[in-house]
C-alpha cells in the first residue's frame, strides 16, 4: 500500500471509531506501520471530520515526523509498540465509554465471558496510569500488553493492536462490547468466573481462529 492510500486508510478507520460511537471528539488516535519504516498516526487535536488525508503524520522511530501538523500526544505508544511487537500493524486508541469507566477504576476484565481470550489470555489487563502522552505511560501500556493484543488504561480508556487497520478497528469494537458487558453484570453482581483450564482450551481454539 502506498503511503497515501495507507493515510485515507488511517482517516477511514479514526472516522469510523467516532461512527461506531466508541469514541467522541478528538479524543483516541490511530496508527498504521508503513511497510518502509516508521508509521502514520492522526494528528493532535483535529476532529476527524474535518481533517484531511495530508493531515496524517508520517512519524520516525526516534520521534521526528514530517508535515505541518503534529502527531497525537500519545506517539510515545504506538513508537514503543511497533518496536516491541513485529505482529502489529496497527493500533487504535480509544476512550471508549465503558472500557473507560472500568479503567477509571483500575481493574482488569477477568474471564467472566470466554471472548477475553479473543485478546490473547485470561484477562484484559489495566495498565497502571501515567500522565497522557508521557514516557511512563507508554511503559506501563507495554507491560499491560505483554502477551496480549489489547488492555486498558487506569483514568484514561483502551488500546489494542492488530494486524491491520480493519483488524485493529474490530478489536477495538469488541473490547469495548466486552467491556459494556462487564459493567452490566457488575450492576448484578461480581460474576462466576471460567477456570484457568477453561480459558487455555478457549486459547488453544483461538489459536487457529479464522484461518
Amino acid at each position: 500500500m502506498t503511503e497515501e492510500k495507507l493515510r485515507i486508510a488511517v482517516l477511514a478507520t479514526a472516522r469510523a471509531l467516532n461512527a461506531s460511537g466508541i469514541n467522541r471528539g478528538t479524543a483516541g488516535n490511530v496508527s498504521a506501520r508503513c511497510p518502509e519504516g516508521g508509521f502514520l498516526i492522526t494528528p493532535t487535536g483535529l476532529p476527524y471530520d474535518e481533517a484531511k488525508a495530508g493531515d496524517i503524520v508520517p512519524m520516525d522511530t526516534d520521534g521526528t515526523w514530517r508535515g505541518t501538523r503534529g502527531p497525537s500526544s500519545e506517539w510515545r505508544i504506538h513508537r514503543d509498540i511497533y518496536a516491541a511487537r513485529a505482529e502489529a500493524g496497527a493500533i487504535v486508541h480509544a476512550h471508549s465509554p465503558f472500557a473507560t469507566a472500568l479503567a477509571c477504576m483500575g481493574r482488569d476484565i477477568p474471564p467472566f465471558h470466554y471472548m477475553i481470550a479473543r485478546f490473547g489470555g485470561k484477562d484484559v489487563r489495566c495498565a497502571a496510569y501515567a500522565t497522557f502522552g508521557t514516557q511512563q505511560l507508554s511503559d506501563a501500556v507495554l507491560v499491560a500488553l505483554q502477551e496480549r493484543n489489547g488492555c486498558l488504561m487506569a483514568h484514561h480508556g483502551m488500546l489494542v493492536h492488530g494486524h491491520d487497520l480493519k483488524q485493529a478497528l474490530a478489536l477495538a469494537i469488541e473490547l469495548e462490547t466486552l467491556c459494556e458487558q462487564f459493567w452490566r453484570v457488575l450492576q448484578i453482581g461480581e460474576p462466576s468466573l471460567l477456570p484457568d483450564d477453561e480459558m487455555e482450551r478457549v486459547l488453544e481454539k483461538f489459536a487457529g481462529y479464522g484461518k
